[in-house]
């Protein structure tokens, strides 16, 4: 089973807590057990997983992976913007994709731990596929 969870993002970087749209297509889809695939296809997007409960929690991660990957004009492959050249390369560390696991129907994650959508270059439409496997 394929579903797709379409976004609009804001301007610029940014996280935003997917958990509960990713939940309802687990809950609607009838997998009791099996894993969840989870694959953005953007070069400038990402998934990972942290934490929602403090949005501080995301104000400190996009700053710290911003500090580590800062715009600049002396990217070597200059296509679009700075901002886009920085996106590939933090999409590239952060990932595109994450598996989880489905038990007794429900997505199995941590007790403070959500799924984030990163957007390194917004505003932009953007998609996360949701690939469900029962086993």
């Amino acid at each position: 089973m394929l579903k797709i969870l379409s976004l609009t993002t804001p301007r610029g970087d940014a996280l935003i807590d997917i958990t509960d749209q990713v939940r309802q297509v687990v809950a609607g889809s009838g997998v009791q057990g099996g894993l969840c695939v989870l694959f953005v296809p953007h070069t400038t997007a990402a998934i990972t997983l942290n934490s929602a409960v403090d949005l501080a929690t995301a104000q400190d991660i996009i700053a710290d992976v911003n500090r580590l990957v800062p715009k600049r004009v002396d990217f070597l492959h200059q296509y679009d913007t700075p901002a886009d050249a920085a996106g590939h390369i933090k999409a590239a560390l952060i990932g595109h994709s994450a598996t989880l696991i489905i038990a007794a129907g429900r997505l199995v994650l941590g007790s403070s731990q959500s799924i984030l959508f990163y957007e390194f270059d917004g505003p932009r439409q953007r998609q996360v596929h949701l690939k469900l496997m029962e086993g």
